[in-house]
């Protein structure tokens, strides 16, 4: 699931994961994303950190405070680099932290790296 108010943002990470073989959910913000979670159950979440109405932050707690999804890898999604925003992302649970503009090569690794650690392989 990639969650961010950002149309072109979404739309990379939707074709780089489309291309490697991903299924992909989109969610346009904190309050769409929560909708969306329970009925499609994904593997990982990209989030936004800067989203209109329920921030990334917000939206990482909710997402973890939920035992169903308390495992499942969140990463935030950030143009900010700074080591208060990664400290506050790891306090809310966040299991990595990419800096905007993303690689292909980044979003896929993350996704290897935790999809990877979940199933044991």
């Amino acid at each position: 699931m990639v969650i961010d108010d950002s149309n072109t943002i979404r739309r990379s990470a939707e074709i780089f994961l489309l291309k490697s073989g991903c299924e992909v959910i989109l969610a346009e913000d904190g309050f769409d994303a929560m909708a969306k979670i329970t009925d499609y159950q994904p593997d990982i979440i990209f989030v936004d950190i800067m989203m209109p109405r329920l921030d990334g932050y917000q939206t990482t707690m909710l997402i973890k405070k939920n035992p169903r999804f308390k495992h499942t890898p969140v990463i935030m999604l950030s143009s900010k680099d700074g080591l208060f925003d990664r400290a506050r992302g790891r306090m809310v649970g966040s299991d990595e932290y990419l800096t905007k503009p993303f690689t292909k090569d980044s979003l896929l690794e993350a996704v290897r790296k935790h999809t990877t650690a979940r199933s044991g392989a």
